[in-house]
């Protein structure tokens, strides 16, 4: 008797040994694991390397995200951004402005580096638009489900690819430039646009602001424009520090909000 006590008491724990395991397993299965791998393209002869991030464990074409990066090229804390937004079930390809193994360490470098393209804006969107087809391209992307995003230099150069009349549903810019050299140019937009903007960023005057929003109303765009109180300019970005008096400064709510505003906006696109 004693001992078929004990040998159900054993079972008992053999089957709750395998439960937990089971639902290990089955909680792995759900979240899947973050893909991310270094892509190497070329623009024109100029090798460029991004950043490919996406959900394993999602099966079949999803929406796809092209990221652009802010004025110190692409680094870490747009890669985190890729790997975030893969979690939300997104392909994301940051992209490179740039060019393989240029990515400015100082203010001057990436000021000279960023102002290569502003100037040029034709090279700007080309560039994106190049970096637009490797995602469209990618196995897991549904190319007829496309947004692209960027920040600060990024959201600027969001905006151009919008302003080329290229083929995605939506472009956001987070804290980005709204200038553009020729405002007609925006009749041949295509996406619906999202802007993020801090409310007190004195790096975009206010001049520039309403130029765009009569950029946007004359070429009859849908396009939406949300100011954070209290934000200054890179506020989505730790980096930036806690000074706002510098200009440029981290604001958590502002980064949380603008977040969310994004993924609402994706979720009306797709």
């Amino acid at each position: 008797m004693k001992k078929s006590i004990k040998d159900k008491r054993a079972l008992t724990v053999l089957i709750m040994v395998f439960m937990v395991f089971l639902l290990n397993g089955a909680s792995m299965n759900l979240y899947g694991e973050i893909r991310t791998n270094d892509f190497t393209y070329n623009h024109n002869g100029v090798p460029l390397q991004g950043y490919f991030a996406y959900d394993d464990s999602i099966r079949g074409e999803r929406p796809g995200v092209l990221i652009i990066h802010e004025w110190t090229g692409l680094g870490d804390y747009v890669k985190e951004r890729a790997e975030q937004l893969a979690s939300d079930g997104y392909v994301v390809f940051a992209m490179d402005m740039y060019g393989r193994g240029i990515r400015p360490t100082t203010p001057q470098e990436a000021g000279a580096e960023a102002s290569k393209y502003r100037s040029n804006r034709q090279l700007m969107r080309n560039r994106a638009v190049a970096s637009l087809d490797q995602l469209k391209a990618h196995r897991l992307t549904d190319p007829d489900r496309v947004a692209a995003i960027g920040y600060c230099f990024g959201g600027g150069a969001a905006l151009e690819l919008a302003r080329s009349g290229a083929d995605v549903s939506g472009v956001v810019s987070f804290h980005g430039n709204l200038d553009t050299p020729n405002p007609d140019d925006a009749r041949n937009i295509q996406a619906k646009v999202l802007v993020l903007h801090g409310a007190d960023d004195p790096f975009v005057p206010k001049e520039s602001i309403e130029a765009f929003h009569d950029e946007m109303r004359n070429a009859g765009v849908d396009w939406q424009m949300v100011y954070y109180s209290g934000a200054v300019h890179s506020f989505t970005n730790p980096a930036s520090g806690n000074d706002p008096s510098r200009g440029a400064a981290y604001n958590e709510v502002a980064d949380k909000r603008s977040y969310r505003a994004m993924i609402d906006f994706f979720e009306e696109l797709f």
